[in-house]
């Protein structure tokens, strides 16, 4: 297990992270210190305590806001798919019914071209 030091609010913690992952816990310590530092400049010397509980629940409700967009796109991609599949059916479909109305159509022509070359027509295509 790999050890980091990081720093928030001017202190040094150490913490222990998974091999390899030391730079993201590095980069996450300073996003939250920058939420310390913020609620710091607005409210000021308020404790400790009270600076990491805020900048906690101001990290949350980020979360909170990118599950819910997250959801929305999750479905807007799900409705997607299922017009996706409805538009290919459909086209499916259509082309079905294109292929027999060509071969209506193509019977016709040589029912039409047999009539005219004096042939009798046939019983079946």
């Amino acid at each position: 297990m790999a050890q980091v030091t990081v720093m928030i609010d001017g202190k040094a913690y150490r913490m222990a992270c998974e091999e390899g992952q030391e730079d993201h816990l590095t980069e996450l310590a300073t996003r939250l210190d920058q939420y310390v530092s913020h609620l710091k400049t607005q409210f000021g010397e308020i404790g400790d305590l009270r600076l990491t509980v805020m900048a906690g629940i101001m990290v949350m409700d980020e979360l909170s806001e990118v599950n819910r967009k997250l959801k929305n796109l999750q479905e807007e991609a799900d409705g997607l798919r299922q017009g996706r599949a409805m538009t290919l059916s459909d086209h499916q479909r259509n082309e079905e019914v294109l292929a027999s109305a060509l071969s209506e159509v193509t019977s016709q022509i040589h029912e039409i071209a047999a009539k005219l070359s004096g042939k009798a027509t046939p019983a079946s295509h």
